[in-house]
């Protein structure tokens, strides 16, 4: 079908901005936070509201074309080429009440927003790592917060009503007592079911915590990495804590014991008392010197501080896996794959100690497939095309010397690179068998076309 024939129909139909490649402002629309990852859909529509989407997909639909969607760019799953491109970027509404303790936030939204919303009125959602990643994709996704995440567990634990729009372009509202199989299957199962143009949630009554991150000189990771291997199951289920090794870049905005620097970065966050908070923190601190010991009370705003994820879009490369637990063994194959003498490349090398409130079911169920796994790990390498073999082969090995310990495949989908997910093989890996299986039941019900295939698609046979 020529989109471009057709365009005044979906010009006709929608508020926002409807741009073809080669259009003035195209390539803004359609920018991903990858760099390596780029969107080159047929058309995209600059929604301004729930009707613009009921319209985009309605055309989408009825022409025959897959559906993608993008508020910030920060995941690309799939190549977006011949879809129509849903940017959600304008739909900015947040409402925050502080009676009820929840936020409803409209597609655009990212957890900057949210949380200087919540901030007001003394409360902060279980926001994620970056303040520039939306709040649906990463709630769809799971969402690991690296303060709540052990005390709280999954933001789409704490989900209560999300608007969506359906494969026949309808808007439903889906809670547990109006479609209990679909709230299951959204939660946790990215946007295979439709586009959800806003989202409620809980909130809690957190203004401060106790957190940041440390750096170590690289060279004495192995003398803190002792340490934190067993520190960090110790933990109470109010502190979260992760581990970076890191090959920095010689940036001006990094102060100078950073740039260009090999380091391990421990990151930290406590909700409780400072004096208690230093108590817990006092044997990373005793493993070595510091170059920068960023930990101290911040207000829950400050929560970015804790890993210092990249402001603005860069070219990388990523994988993930996980850790069924951190050995000896696990960590003396860490040391000779990312230690001092391995020739590493790769910008990081992170593993995130889950456990606590991750492993157990919510109140009520969702279809997030990471409960039950200690760590997470995840790494990546900075590089644009030309140096896309030999990160790649960084990172495949990565996925190998991990492999004596990793868990069954299952995999933080939030993490899953564009590489790592492109076959329903690899998919039902990732989520595992029995709940894949009931992801493609109800992809069967809703989205019997298959129209929301640009993501870790579920498929509906």
């Amino acid at each position: 079908m020529a989109v471009r024939e057709n365009s005044e129909e979906l010009r006709g139909a929608v508020a926002g901005p409807v741009l073809l490649p080669g259009d003035d402002g195209y390539a803004d629309e359609v920018a991903s936070f990858n760099l390596n990852n780029p969107m080159e859909p047929a058309v995209v529509v600059g929604a301004t509201s729930a009707a613009d989407v009921q319209a985009a997909v309605r055309f989408a639909v009825r022409h025959g074309l897959p559906v993608a969607v993008r508020a910030t760019g920060h995941q690309v799953a799939q190549d977006a080429r011949g879809a129509v491109l849903i940017n959600t970027s304008r739909m900015q509404a947040v409402r925050v009440d502080a009676g009820t303790r929840t936020a409803r936030v409209e597609a655009g939204v990212r957890w900057a927003t949210a949380v200087a919303a919540a901030a007001k009125l003394g409360l902060a959602p279980m926001s994620g790592s970056s303040p520039t990643v939306s709040v649906i994709g990463y709630t769809l996704g799971g969402g690991q917060s690296p303060v709540f995440g052990r005390s709280q567990g999954y933001a789409a634990d704490h989900v209560t009503r999300l608007e969506l729009v359906t494969a026949d372009g309808e808007l439903v509202q889906v809670t547990a007592d109006s479609d209990p199989d679909l709230f299951w299957g959204l939660r946790g199962g990215k946007g295979n079911f439709g586009v959800v143009t806003a989202i409620e949630f809980e909130l809690f009554e957190v203004t401060e915590f106790y957190g940041g991150g440390l750096h170590f000189a690289g060279e004495r990771m192995a003398d803190v990495l002792r340490v934190w291997r067993t520190w960090a199951p110790s933990l109470p289920e109010q502190a979260t804590t992760s581990v970076a090794v890191q090959r920095l870049p010689p940036l001006p905005d990094l102060p100078e014991p950073l740039r260009g620097a090999f380091v391990l970065h421990v990151r930290f966050a406590y909700l409780g008392t400072a004096e208690d908070g230093e108590r817990l923190l006092e044997p990373i601190r005793a493993a070595a010197p510091a170059l920068i010991d960023g930990v101290r009370m911040l207000p829950f705003a400050d929560s970015p501080l804790i890993h210092l994820d990249p402001p603005e879009p860069i070219p990388y490369y990523d994988r993930t896996t996980t850790l069924r637990e951190f050995t000896p063994e696990a960590l003396d194959a860490l040391l000779d794959f990312a230690g001092p003498d391995s020739g590493n490349p790769l910008l990081s090398i992170e593993i995130r100690a889950l456990g606590g409130a991750l492993d157990r079911e919510p109140a009520v169920p969702n279809a997030v497939p990471t409960r039950g796994i200690p760590y997470v790990v995840f790494g990546f390498g900075v590089g644009g095309p030309d140096q896309g073999d030999p990160l790649r082969g960084w990172l495949d090995r990565m996925t190998r010397v991990f492999e004596p310990w990793a868990v069954d495949g299952r995999r933080m989908v939030n993490f899953l690179s564009k590489e790592e997910a492109t076959t329903p093989e690899q998919v039902r890996l990732a989520y595992g068998a029995a709940r894949y299986d009931r992801l493609a039941e109800l992809k069967r019900r809703v989205d019997p076309g298959n129209v929301f295939r640009v993501n870790h698609n579920i498929r509906p046979e």
